[in-house]
């Protein structure tokens, strides 16, 4: 079971990353893997660097359940590095598997959709870009756009910065998130609610994930303490899964 608000279970045959944009600052997946390497676990013997592990592959496989599944919750499937052709093996997994959802999530916008533009995306596959701010993550947002996908989404988390307008005509969720840890940014309201309202003005779901570590008062205290509440609601909105 995974601990991310939005998904079911996590699904890596890829670990590692690089950093390409403000959002991967203080990024949760470079931390967790440098502790499962210290703890010895399996897949992570090299750390935070690239590793693909086609072991994992046949995971969801064995899963009979139908399953929301965060793909490369640990990486990122379009970075630099990852063949094509392991790509390829990932998706056959995802069209052999249609009683499950997979959610693939990328910084790497364009490494997307240069790989969709000559392969169709299977319909239990959900397509997002990260949008954390407006030079690096609202540009991903016409690449997103220009995939011929069932499901398309924006993870915007962390929330940096005011986004302004937002080109939502063709997104189906958008999740919004503030940062936690050490060293996290603040969230203001007033960027969360500009774009919970541009959601709900086109039919948008919209998914609030957290506050983070900075309140909707401005006051840094735990994530928990802090909650899920915007104006006094939790939003869980989700699109319909593929059938």
């Amino acid at each position: 079971m995974s601990r991310i608000e939005w998904t079911e279970q996590t699904w890596n045959p890829v670990t590692g990353c690089t950093k390409v944009s403000p959002g991967c600052k203080h990024c949760y997946a470079e931390t967790m893997s440098r502790r499962l390497q210290a703890m010895g676990a399996p897949g992570y013997e090299n750390g935070f660097k690239l590793s693909l592990l086609p072991e994992r592959l046949e995971q969801p496989l064995r899963r009979r359940k139908p399953t929301m599944y965060f793909v490369n919750s640990m990486s990122d499937l379009f970075q630099d590095g990852v063949p094509e052709a392991f790509i390829d093996r990932v998706m056959e997994v995802i069209r052999a598997t249609p009683q499950h959802t997979y959610q693939i999530l990328t910084k790497r916008s364009t490494n997307m959709r240069d790989y969709f533009a000559t392969r169709p995306v299977p319909d239990n596959a959900w397509l997002g870009v990260s949008v954390e701010d407006r030079r690096y993550g609202k540009p991903r947002i016409p690449d997103l756009l220009a995939i011929k996908a069932r499901t398309r989404f924006l993870s915007i988390e962390p929330l940096l910065e005011d986004l302004g307008r937002l080109r939502l005509r063709g997104i189906h969720w958008v999740i919004v998130g503030g940062e936690s840890g050490a060293g996290a940014r603040p969230m203001k309201k007033e960027w969360v609610i500009n774009v919970r309202n541009q959601c709900l003005d086109v039919g948008v779901d919209f998914f609030f994930k957290q506050w983070g570590a900075w309140g909707a008062d401005g006051k840094h205290r735990s994530k928990k303490a802090n909650g899920r509440k915007l104006e006094g609601k939790v939003w869980d909105m989700i699109p319909e899964l593929a059938v």
